[in-house]
């Protein structure tokens, strides 16, 4: 176990590098890094986005340059570079205010809607480096799959509250795992549990952490799915995730 600097967290891989990766891709990829044209929105949405969009922002590195972060398991997310693999970030809903900050800069792509919440979320997390994958608006949920897949293997990783949107609270779904199984890439588990925080009393009791506060972050091994799973194993490996994330959050 080990304590991580700024200047640490700094120094991991940023978006622009691996949006060089993924350079073959197009202008498809750099989409996901770019904020969305709000011109369909009346003016007082497109308001509304951006001043949420603002103060989301302004509130995580507020908080999360001041906290001070113990890491375990560090050695699970070194194993995963040094195999030269793309890991899948995946966590609880209710860890997403640190996970946020502490992976920021790294061109991670999660899964976002095509409405007003997700407009402003986009926005916020692509402020940190993080890319949103938002499919089509005919297809919704499996066309932004599908462009997470394409993503990934352009070199993009990839992130998952694995809970959410609406829970039910800390039960792991199939996504991350399906996303394994079709990418070739691994899971990786992990926390940030926040030692002094206020826990808002939503479906997911998500933390907000308190300013100068310490978080601890728990990685777990990193978990690989089979090209050919079938159902009973991709079964096998989402209990093998749910229990993954229960001990790091035990």
């Amino acid at each position: 176990m080990h304590t991580v600097t700024q200047s640490e967290i700094s120094s991991l891989p940023s978006s622009g590098a691996v949006a060089a990766r993924g350079a073959d891709a197009g202008v498809s990829a750099a989409r996901a890094y770019r904020f969305a044209d709000l011109s369909a929105y009346p003016f007082k949405k497109r308001w509304l986005i951006r001043a949420a969009d603002l103060a989301f922002y302004t509130m995580i590195h507020a908080v999360g340059r001041t906290t001070r972060y113990t890491v375990e398991g560090w050695e699970n997310f070194e194993a995963v570079a040094r195999d030269g693999k793309i890991p899948i970030y995946t966590s609880w809903h209710s860890s997403v205010f640190l996970a946020t900050y502490f992976w920021r800069r790294r061109g991670i792509v999660v899964m976002t809607s095509r409405s007003f919440d997700g407009e402003y979320i986009a926005r916020f997390i692509q402020r940190f480096g993080f890319g949103a994958a938002r499919g089509s608006s005919t297809r919704g949920g499996p066309g932004a799959f599908v462009e997470m897949v394409r993503l990934m293997r352009a070199g993009c990783p990839a992130g998952f509250t694995i809970d959410g949107p609406r829970g039910p609270r800390h039960v792991a779904k199939m996504g991350a795992v399906l996303l394994a199984k079709k990418t070739g890439q691994p899971v990786l588990p992990f926390a940030v549990d926040a030692a002094r925080r206020y826990e808002v009393p939503s479906w997911d009791r998500m933390q907000i952490p308190l300013p100068f506060t310490r978080a601890c972050v728990r990685i777990a091994a990193p978990i690989y799915v089979p090209p050919d799973a079938d159902a009973t194993t991709l079964e096998a490996k989402r209990d093998e995730l749910q229990r993954a994330l229960d001990d790091v959050n035990g």
